[in-house]
């Protein structure tokens, strides 16, 4: 069985156009950014927040008990292609408003919140000061590592190539749940898409991912005979390309 050799040319684009979103290079619409802070009408705030890997039930907040301005967050993931711990702040950047009340939800990979807040002076002005500032991402040349992980690999993606022969692939779909996956298997390349189904009422829409691996046809074997398997979970695509299992040497002779 050929060996592959794995070479990741996905963070860098000479285009003059760039990536679409510098957070993911896979990313091709929707809302940028690994964190996105705004003002509500209502006057609370709402913090969306990529961490991908981490499961529903593993994240954990809390509000600073003596200024009650700022949010800290943090979460782990599995080990899949290796644990990421992340861990960060949000919240007020004034100091005429104290939070009141978080209403968190954390679902395939995306940690929102409803910060609700209560005027403490100042209390003619209205105060759209975030920490951070309002941000919507940015399009680029270069991908960005994920300024919250404080442990772990910090880009959108990780690749093995494995001594069975098997490529396995991790790849960061942020938003994107089980059924919003679709892999497609061809001869020298596997190509892979997800987009997410169940859109927040205060994101701008939802998100889509596409991106592929392949092979060089003249370097490399085909793909028709490899099996693929996939699964997604916490907005993290898993995809194995297996080989096809090696014939034994009674076989070979008989």
């Amino acid at each position: 069985m050929a060996a592959f050799t794995l070479i990741d040319a996905t963070r860098v684009n000479t285009d003059n156009e760039g990536f679409y979103a510098t957070n993911n290079q896979f990313q091709l619409s929707g809302p940028k950014g690994f964190i996105e802070v705004k003002v509500l009408e209502n006057n609370d705030i709402y913090v969306r927040v990529d961490l991908p890997g981490v499961p529903d039930d593993a994240i954990r907040y809390r509000v600073d008990g003596v200024r009650q301005k700022v949010v800290f967050f943090s979460g782990e993931t599995p080990n899949e292609g290796g644990v990421r711990e992340y861990s960060g702040t949000t919240g007020l950047g004034c100091d005429c408003c104290n939070i009141t009340e978080v209403d968190a939800k954390m679902k395939d990979g995306v940690l929102r919140m409803i910060l609700s807040r209560v005027k403490v002076k100042d209390h003619e002005t209205k105060c759209t000061l975030t920490l951070p500032p309002p941000f919507t991402g940015r399009s680029g040349q270069r991908v960005e590592d994920h300024p919250f992980v404080v442990r772990g690999r910090k880009g959108a993606n990780y690749a093995e190539a494995r001594a069975d022969g098997s490529i396995f692939l991790v790849l960061d779909m942020p938003g994107v749940g089980e059924g919003g996956e679709q892999v497609i298997h061809k001869e020298f390349e596997v190509k892979f898409r997800g987009q997410t189904k169940n859109v927040s009422e205060h994101d701008e829409s939802g998100r889509f991912y596409m991106g592929k691996v392949g092979n060089a046809p003249e370097i490399a074997p085909s793909f028709l005979r490899h099996t693929v398997s996939s699964s997604i979970e916490a907005g993290v695509l898993k995809i194995l390309i297996a080989p096809p299992p090696r014939r034994s040497r009674s076989n070979t002779n008989a």
